[in-house]
């Protein structure tokens, strides 16, 4: 049960950029890549700042506000200078790299004689790390969906929102659609650099590939929580739904790593869950659409009605 618990807490770890992902693909409609250079951004930051004797909490903020400017870059890219969403991400990705690099000093940075705010805690409280971790993340997960919650309810969030479903619209009505698009992704990359932040302190260190395949993470969260959530009509419920995808996507990754699985296939199961997740979603949607129309008229609706008529003329069977 421990491999579980441990897979539960590094699931609310991550569920902090699945929210930053669902804000740049849902919310805004935008195709950000800079995921992968953000987060590892934000990991860089805090674990420079640590070994240099910083607060812990001082770190995570600092960390939050660098991913703040590097999504205003890709914003900036994007609404002043025309170049397209996808390539705004990678440009933006592509130089986090060595900015990155220059941050750490080397591609590997180590925290094992460093106080963070787990060791911090863990010594303080004379707590177990992973019930710590489950306490930590609980807390700053329901803490920021709060906090998306209120802000996307304001007159400026619901701006971003509309932004993201008719942009033309919003323009016509007087909306800056430049300026909501680059303080969404400022926000969304801000949340990913957050995440970053405490995953450097949860594991120990901070490694220049931590990004790599992230943004995959963040879009398996966000499809396997709205297959759960499919029919959550609340902006909170919704943010629920992420988070729980995201503790899933980590439990079963744990699941699967504690059988044996070699690493070198923990892609492949990525790949597997994204899939499975997808399908079902998209399965669940069908078959509740059909009972819907089952449940309202009391028939099948009409093209499916003349094609099992036709197979009956022929003489088959409707039932395959």
């Amino acid at each position: 049960m421990d491999f579980i618990l441990k897979g539960m807490a590094q699931g609310l770890i991550w569920a902090l950029l699945a929210l930053g992902v669902f804000i740049s693909y849902r919310i805004l409609d935008f195709a950000d890549l800079s995921c992968e250079g953000t987060i590892t951004l934000g990991a860089s930051l805090a674990s420079m700042l640590l070994t240099k004797g910083a607060n812990p909490v001082l770190a995570i903020l600092l960390s939050f506000a660098a991913g703040c400017v590097a999504g205003a870059l890709t914003g900036f890219l994007h609404t002043k200078l025309k170049i397209p969403p996808i390539l705004s991400g990678i440009l933006t990705m592509t130089a986090l790299f060595s900015v990155n690099l220059h941050i750490m000093g080397s591609a590997n940075l180590q925290l094992n004689s460093v106080k963070t705010l787990y060791t911090s805690l863990t010594a303080a409280l004379s707590i177990n790390k992973t019930y710590l971790s489950l306490i930590i993340g609980t807390l700053v997960c329901l803490a920021v969906m709060g906090a998306l919650y209120w802000f996307f309810g304001t007159e400026l969030g619901a701006s971003i929102r509309a932004t993201g479903i008719n942009e033309r619209m919003c323009r016509a009505q007087g909306i800056d659609t430049d300026m909501t698009k680059i303080i969404g992704l400022a926000l969304s990359n801000g949340l990913i650099a957050l995440s970053g932040a405490f995953i450097c302190q949860y594991q120990g260190y901070s490694n220049i590939n931590l990004g790599v395949g992230s943004i995959v993470i963040g879009l398996a969260s966000i499809i396997i929580g709205e297959a759960i959530f499919s029919k959550a009509k609340n902006f909170f419920l919704t943010l629920t739904g992420i988070v729980v995808g995201a503790v899933i996507y980590r439990v079963v990754i744990a699941v699967v790593l504690y059988f044996d699985m070699p690493t070198e296939d923990v892609k492949i199961m990525t790949a597997f869950v994204v899939v499975a997740a997808l399908f079902i979603t998209k399965y669940a949607n069908k078959l509740g659409k059909r009972h819907h129309i089952l449940g309202a008229t009391g028939q099948a609706p009409a093209n499916e009605a003349r094609s099992d008529a036709a197979v009956r003329e022929k003489g088959g069977n409707t039932d395959e």
